[in-house]
């Protein structure tokens, strides 16, 4: 396996490409640096509803017509929105990436917007779904509260009074401003020749407008830690935990990883083993991260029945201050490691792994690394390391908690057993 190559173009567009050897198939992403932060109140999920209407159709190409040519080719096209980018992707033969990419390029360049009521609806109802299901609204609740009435803090899907309401002509005026050479980038990995995939951008994004390329964002304002219960009939309480945490540039993210993977990012980890293995508290349980261009987001997340929140809330609060304050034993530092390791080589071993880490990165203007400096960095992690952000970042003081559930009194007292700041 090669290590990325990077070409810039004349016309600003960038090109990253990772090739790899013993694979058919091409992963070609394109990445646009934009998302639900860039958005104002006002354009809440204005970023989501464009990746929708891509994919109604061009004046070259109906909607019809790109997923049959997507599917004669046997391979596979879709596209997915964050916080700080929008990614349309395939994936196909390597002998189709020439007929792959002028359709793809066509769909990003010259969107006719069609069909745009009827794909109100379907974005209303993908809302709907959402808010229906707790275990991924719990989500957006813990969000709004550790960054409150931000962009940050608001569902990437945006609202439905922006959706149902919002004209074409700011839809097509939010596209026009961030869908330009210089916000965007071209990213491949698999079986591919770097110079055949700048050539084939060359060609197909000549006409794409330049852009000034300047990007912003309202900075994180963190909120207090506060509790957040949402009343609501389902057989489990849903709980979020969530606080700021690091950017992700931030040398220590590598340790943060090993945290994460000690805590509850594994089948080994302290609040599996405890709560689901050991207590049978849960089905449910585990912590992540997530990262931003100067600042991010902790948090865990459980499910369970009624009998069991208050204890299952104990316990996350005892293994957070257990983290922070004990050692932590060198084999189990030693396994969450190799785990981490062991996760991103096999990870990277798929075409599409490797052209969304190297496309992401690029064009969130994060640190592009190796495989081998990542497993180098993971490596040299200490347990001290991961001691100090835990003691920093992750005590139950720092964390707010939301929580869906039936009863709010239960939802009150499971919050105070995890931290008694949230109900004082």
């Amino acid at each position: 396996m090669s290590n990325p190559q990077v070409t810039t173009l004349a016309n600003g567009l960038r090109v990253i490409t990772e090739p790899m050897v013993g694979v058919r198939s091409v992963a070609l992403g394109i990445w646009v640096g934009t998302g639900s932060r860039y958005e104002t109140d006002a354009e809440a999920g204005i970023a989501h509803f464009i990746e929708h209407l891509v994919f109604k159709g061009t004046p070259s190409y109906s909607a019809r017509e790109i997923a049959e040519h997507f599917d004669g080719l046997g391979g596979e096209v879709n596209a997915a929105t964050g916080r700080d980018y929008t990614v349309f992707y395939t994936r196909v033969l390597d002998e189709h990436l020439d007929q792959a990419a002028p359709v793809l390029a066509d769909m990003l360049q010259r969107p006719g917007f069609y069909e745009l009521d009827q794909e109100r609806q379907v974005v209303i109802e993908e809302i709907a779904m959402y808010d229906d299901d707790p275990q991924d609204k719990v989500h957006e609740l813990i969000g709004a509260a550790v960054f409150p009435g931000q962009p940050l803090g608001r569902p990437v899907i945006g609202t439905e009074q922006v959706i149902g309401t919002v004209p074409r002509e700011q839809i097509t005026g939010y596209f026009g401003a961030h869908y330009t050479t210089t916000n965007t980038v071209i990213a491949a990995s698999g079986a591919i020749d770097h110079d055949h995939v700048v050539a084939l951008a060359e060609r197909l994004f000549a006409d794409m407008p330049t852009g000034s390329g300047a990007r912003t964002f309202e900075p994180a304002s963190i909120g207090a830690p506060t509790l957040v219960a949402r009343e609501k009939t389902t057989e489990q309480y849903h709980v979020a935990f969530g606080a700021s945490g690091i950017s992700r540039d931030d040398p220590r993210r590598h340790a943060q990883s090993v945290l994460d993977t000690i805590l509850g990012g594994s089948m080994s980890s302290r609040l599996f083993q405890e709560i689901r293995e050991r207590r049978g508290l849960a089905y449910s349980v585990g912590s992540y991260t997530a990262a931003f261009a100067e600042t991010g987001q902790v948090g865990l997340y459980l499910g369970t029945r009624p009998d069991n929140l208050v204890a299952a809330c104990k316990i996350v609060s005892a293994e957070l201050e257990r983290l922070a304050t004990q050692p932590i034993d060198e084999t189990e530092l030693v396994r969450a490691k190799e785990h981490l390791k062991g996760r991103l080589v096999l990870s990277l071993e798929s075409p599409t792994m490797r052209m969304n880490r190297v496309g992401r990165a690029l064009v969130t203007g994060a640190e592009q690394l190796t495989m081998d400096e990542h497993l180098t960095r993971v490596a040299a992690v200490t347990a001290d390391d991961v001691r100090a952000l835990a003691e920093e970042f992750w005590t139950p003081g720092r964390f707010s908690l939301a929580a869906i559930g039936p009863d709010v009194d239960l939802i009150a007292r499971a919050a105070s057993a995890f931290s008694p700041a949230l109900t004082a």
